[in-house]
């Protein structure tokens, strides 16, 4: 296999971050020698994360084994994932703004028809359900573990504990129509047909997908680490890497 040197547009902050907590878990562990300090082995995690290259490809440019790098990765990906904050901790943060975005998006995973489960019938593909917080201005907040791709966004938040946590907390949310009955502090657009519609209705169902528009930036910013764009592992790791993401932005942009 042919070795090249490249890049990663990941802030050095995000791999400052991920290096301590890496160094910490191997005081913690008594560890004495790895094939990869803990510099080489966060860069080896934001490469697969945010470029989703296989293993073999980055066991190869780190000159490791295969086996050795899906270990190390895994190792990392668990640790931020483990550091990721809680809803009742975003809720918390949440409390402090005048409301926030929710919104749902799918991440595509290689399944095959007959997984049903895993279909999406609104998006027309399998994939993993994953509900995100974002605030006034549209950046993340907080990501959910994933379910599969057939739950429906308003079932997602219900299990998660969103809407309880939020009216709990008396914090305002615009989401779209599919959170219908989600309670008196989801704000909602009116349904129906444009045309059928007062004038009143439309001029508030305009001003709300103004403000609702913004979650697509927060969705963005988590699909902005290829790896989530078409995920090609077992549907079990999958929460660990949105947590392992989300960590890793917030720690960036604090």
């Amino acid at each position: 296999m042919l070795v090249y040197p490249s890049g990663v547009d990941v802030s050095s902050t995000a791999l400052r971050f991920l290096a301590a907590r890496l160094k910490e878990h191997r005081r913690a562990l008594g560890t004495r020698w790895r094939r990869l300090n803990a510099g080489r082995q966060a860069l080896l995690t934001l490469a697969h994360l945010r470029s989703g290259q296989p293993y073999a490809q980055l066991a190869a440019g780190f000159g490791i084994g295969t086996t050795t790098a899906y270990r190390y990765i895994t190792e990392a990906v668990n640790l931020l994932a483990a550091l990721a904050p809680t809803l009742a901790e975003a809720v918390r943060a949440a409390s402090t703004k005048a409301y926030v975005i929710l919104d749902g998006t799918l991440l595509p995973i290689d399944r095959i028809a007959a997984d049903r489960p895993f279909y999406s019938g609104k998006h027309k593909k399998h994939g993993m359900n994953v509900q995100v917080i974002a605030d006034p201005k549209g950046r993340l907040m907080w990501a959910s573990p994933a379910l599969a791709g057939a739950v429906h966004d308003i079932r997602a938040a219900r299990e998660h504990g969103i809407i309880e946590a939020l009216a709990e907390a008396g914090i305002v949310c615009w989401a779209d129509k599919g959170y219908q009955g989600a309670g008196d502090t989801v704000r909602l657009p009116y349904r129906g047909r444009w045309d059928i519609l007062s004038t009143g209705q439309q001029a508030v169902n305009r001003s709300h997908a103004k403000i609702r528009a913004l979650v697509e930036q927060a969705i963005a910013t988590l699909k902005s680490w290829r790896l989530l764009r078409e995920l090609r592992c077992s549907t079990t790791h999958i929460t660990s890497l949105v947590q392992a993401v989300l960590c890793l932005h917030l720690a960036s942009s604090n």
